[in-house]
């Protein structure tokens, strides 16, 4: 599904958010390198070349060539990630009312109260 989310920022499937933790957490790398970092049973390198692929497509690596080889990196931080996919699921379940994602969060009993009331002070206080 590449569904746009934000600013044109797609969707990622799991398998790619997975690779894509491995570069935020471990910076530039090779697909050969990329595959050191699962455990066994690896997935084979076409495989993961191919996901790679895939995500560079999306917006989400850039590469730098070393003769025929890859490296790729991040082009998209965590951060932006995390707070456009956040936007995108506001956007479409709640219809871009924060004030609906949180009445859902204290219906649903995921947060109390008390704890809203701590949160509103703490945003109040700047902290």
């Amino acid at each position: 599904m590449r569904e746009k989310i934000g600013n044109d920022m797609k969707t990622l499937t799991a398998k790619e958010e997975e690779v894509m933790e491995l570069f935020w957490e471990k910076g530039p790398l090779f697909v050969k390198q990329l595959l050191e970092f699962y455990e066994e049973p690896r997935p084979h390198f076409n495989t993961l070349s191919t996901v790679v692929r895939g995500l560079e497509e999306k917006g989400f690596l850039g590469h730098t060539a070393y003769g025929n080889s890859y490296q790729y990196y991040p082009v998209v931080t965590k951060e932006d990630f995390k707070r456009k996919t956040l936007k995108g699921v506001i956007s479409k379940y709640f219809n871009n009312s924060y004030m609906g994602v949180v009445s859902s969060l204290v219906k649903e009993e995921e947060i109390s109260i008390e704890e809203l009331k701590e949160l509103i002070r703490k945003v109040e206080e700047g902290n």
